[in-house]
């Protein structure tokens, strides 16, 4: 339940990203159950690569922990992180990682690569994926079929 429940804070990181008409991806980051840290999509927004929501929320969890160190804490992500921001998680040494949906194009914690678990790396991190897996695959699709739509339209206009 409580992944669950984390996991739906993560969404709602997500739909923030869906409404400024950013790839919806969100991500909280828990100590002792509560969120230190919140983020999601803004690479558009911000126009640099490193907005991703995980590097966001690492940034203010660690700024809220004083230390770089995550050690005790748990990553809920809606979507399977990339290489950038499974190496993030690896160097923060969060001992968690909760995964909605998975990545099969780009995903590093499991799909493609799984940096998150690499004995040669100092730190592993713990993995459980599907925790609402059904809405966070959804309003990725939806996402997508929208913009499709929206490309079309452009399309038909322009």
């Amino acid at each position: 339940m409580t992944d669950e429940k984390f996991m739906k804070e993560a969404l709602k990181q997500a739909k923030r990203a869906y409404l400024l008409g950013e790839v919806p991806i969100g991500c909280v980051i828990v100590y002792q159950d509560k969120i230190i840290g919140r983020g999601y999509n803004r690479r558009n927004t911000n126009k640099t690569t490193l907005s991703h929501a995980e590097l966001t929320a690492i940034n203010k969890a660690s700024k809220n922990m004083g230390d770089w160190r995550l050690e005790d804490c748990t990553i809920y992500i809606t979507l399977e992180p990339c290489q950038m921001c499974a190496g993030a998680i690896v160097q923060a040494r969060i001992k968690r990682a909760v995964i909605g949906t998975m990545n099969p194009k780009a995903g590093c914690g499991g799909s493609i690569l799984n940096l998150l678990q690499m004995e040669e790396f100092n730190h592993q991190v713990e993995i459980t994926t599907g925790v609402l897996k059904k809405e966070c695959t959804q309003v990725l699709q939806t996402f997508f079929k929208e913009l499709r739509i929206r490309n079309k339209m452009e399309k038909l206009e322009g």
